[in-house]
């Protein structure tokens, strides 16, 4: 909370100097999730929890239609005319905010122009979400300035499209949602068809969430990522032929994919029958932490890294060079790619004791093996979107 109330305040004497108004402080966080990848965009169950790290939004109402923006962390500005909105090709952080104006718009919210500074701590190209991040500060920060009166899960809806239609990535909705409505010291089981959300316990005594960071992002990411939920749609075209109940992933069993995608696509089946079994594990997993049975969980963790990487194949050399150092590791009790894939971190579960001499032998060997730097983020389970420490 202190580095939260620091971010604000230094935000809020940098818009006073450049802009000479008080502005309005948002914070929105970025996200882990513990189990549950690609399932989200299937209509399955995530289990993902908002950090510690957030995506901060200082605005103020100007008295025109021009929209300034102001990136600190990168040192820069862009403007648009209100009513010239339009997904920015040149240059992508604006669409992180345009976007969310633009979805304001169309459901006839009035808005007019503003100022906004954004700064951010969640780290970019970790797989921390950190531009669902800014999408939910935006919305959040405009529902507030302009009394839009929008609740939460519209709010949430409203940040997914904005992230389909001006970046053009089709995520699913569990970045938002986790940044929107995360709680401290809990995950969320998320059905991300009806969205109905349970928050589960999780502090875990003497255990940490640690995440390792590959420095890398491979260009395949967001061609792939599209790519697999056409394949995904294409096995439930397939069942649906025969079973036109089926709707998604979420309604298809692995007996269905034996009997109608098997037999026409190996590839096909492989992709979805990692996205079946990753529904059902998740459930499981949930079950294994309401019994506090954290080294069942940790096992279901390894075994989706399996998957994302041999069925889904969205994980590469370095995520699995990671994971396979702490994999007979006593002090690890799971690990696991994180996020759509090809780089970004690996989550990892690490008694807390054990975690310095953990870096101090991953470090090395991760850099001479990759000769990419090597970096680490230690977690803890947070809130979700609102006013950042209490500065209006």
């Amino acid at each position: 909370m202190n580095d939260e109330k620091n971010i604000a305040e230094s935000l809020k004497k940098k818009f006073r100097l450049l802009f000479g108004q008080q502005p309005l402080i948002v914070q929105s966080p970025g996200r882990i999730n513990i189990i549950g990848e690609h399932t989200d965009y299937n209509e399955g169950f995530v289990l993902p929890a908002a950090i510690d790290k957030a995506a901060y939004m200082a605005v103020a109402i100007r008295n025109d239609n021009e929209i300034h923006l102001i990136a600190d962390d990168l040192n820069e500005k862009f403007s648009i005319n209100i009513n010239e909105l339009q997904p920015q090709k040149n240059i992508s952080w604006p669409n992180y905010i345009l976007g969310p104006v633009a979805q304001l718009l169309k459901k006839n919210i009035v808005v007019t122009g503003f100022n906004a500074i954004l700064s951010s701590n969640v780290p970019i190209g970790a797989g921390l979400s950190s531009s669902a991040a800014v999408e939910c500060a935006t919305i959040f920060a405009l529902n507030e300035l302009f009394h839009a009166k929008l609740d939460k899960i519209t709010m949430i809806k409203m940040a997914q499209k904005a992230e389909h239609e001006y970046p053009g990535l089709l995520c699913g909705i569990m970045d938002m949602f986790a940044s929107m409505m995360g709680k401290k010291d809990h995950v969320i089981k998320l059905d991300c068809r009806s969205l109905e959300y349970e928050y589960v316990p999780f502090k875990l005594d003497g255990i940490k969430v640690v995440l390792f960071d590959t420095n890398v992002k491979h260009s395949l990411a967001s061609s792939e990522y599209n790519t697999r939920r056409k394949e995904c749609t294409q096995a439930v075209e397939w069942v649906k032929e025969f079973h036109p109940e089926v709707k998604t992933l979420r309604d298809v069993t692995e007996a269905m994919l034996d009997k109608y995608v098997l037999p026409k696509n190996k590839l096909i089946d492989k992709r979805s029958r990692f996205v079946v079994q990753e529904i059902q594990r998740l459930q499981d997993a949930c079950d294994d932490l309401k019994r506090g049975d954290i080294a069942a969980l940790g096992n279901k963790m390894f075994a989706t890294h399996d998957g994302l990487s041999r069925m889904y194949e969205v994980s590469c050399a370095e995520l699995d060079f990671l994971v396979d150092f702490v994999k007979n590791n006593e002090d690890v009790i799971g690990a696991r790619m994180m996020g759509g894939g090809f780089g970004g971190c690996t989550i990892n579960l690490v008694r807390e004791s054990a975690i310095d001499l953990l870096i101090e032998k991953i470090k090395p060997a991760y850099e001479q093996e990759t000769n990419l730097p090597f970096t680490f983020y230690i977690d803890s389970i947070g809130d979700g979107t609102g006013i950042a420490g209490g500065v209006i």
